[in-house]
């Protein structure tokens, strides 16, 4: 079963270790990223590949439609040991353009539990109701709510304690708001870095 994917990982390792003999060691000695990633399960959406960092430079989490919501406690334990343990620097909420977990939230279709997962992107959805409507082209709207939907995680992060306390005690944290485009391959940054209290009460 699998042996396709089981020999392109011995082929991946292979290739690894050719161009770094020390690179699995070094690896299993220590984990010290500097950047957290929040990001869509989407399997076009590669964490590590987009942004070409080596395993065990990138801490990812990843779920539908990169939400931030503070009430999941596997995202908010992914956050905490990200701030706490490793102390990484950066966080990127990375959102995606043609986000079918966006597009899912507003279709107006019934799907199940994820319906509950998705209910946030909604409430970004009516909360920008007119802005959405006066876009007339349906990919142009969806692309939008993808960036709001980004900028509404970005809030999220910054406002949760972890951040905040982490800010109090001069931790240097910077949360941040990207959308990838499939079609480019390239990251759009949104401006939205928040670095401190005061920016992050400016966003709200």
């Amino acid at each position: 079963m699998l042996d396709d994917l089981k020999a392109n990982n011995r082929a991946w390792a292979q290739r690894m270790v050719s161009r770094d003999a020390g690179f699995f060691r070094r690896l299993e000695s220590q984990q010290a990223p500097k950047y957290l990633w929040i990001g869509c399960s989407d399997s076009r959406v590669p964490a590590n590949e987009i942004v070409d960092l080596d395993p065990g430079e990138l801490f990812v989490h990843r779920n539908v439609a990169n939400l931030a919501p503070p009430q999941d406690a596997n995202y908010l334990s992914v956050l905490q040991f990200a701030i706490d343990v490793l102390k990484v620097e950066h966080v990127m909420v990375v959102g995606h353009y043609g986000c079918g977990g966006v597009a899912a939230a507003v279709d107006g279709k019934r799907r199940g539990l994820v319906d509950h997962w998705l209910h946030p992107i909604r409430e970004v959805h009516h909360s920008h109701q007119h802005e959405l409507e006066a876009i007339t082209d349906d990919t142009e709207r969806l692309n939008r709510l993808c960036e709001l939907n980004v900028i509404r995680q970005v809030r999220n992060v910054a406002s949760d304690v972890f951040v905040q306390d982490a800010w109090a005690r001069g931790q240097k944290i910077c949360v941040h708001g990207w959308v990838y485009s499939l079609h480019t391959g390239l990251v759009n940054d949104l401006n939205v870095t928040v670095s401190n209290v005061a920016e992050a009460d400016q966003l709200r």
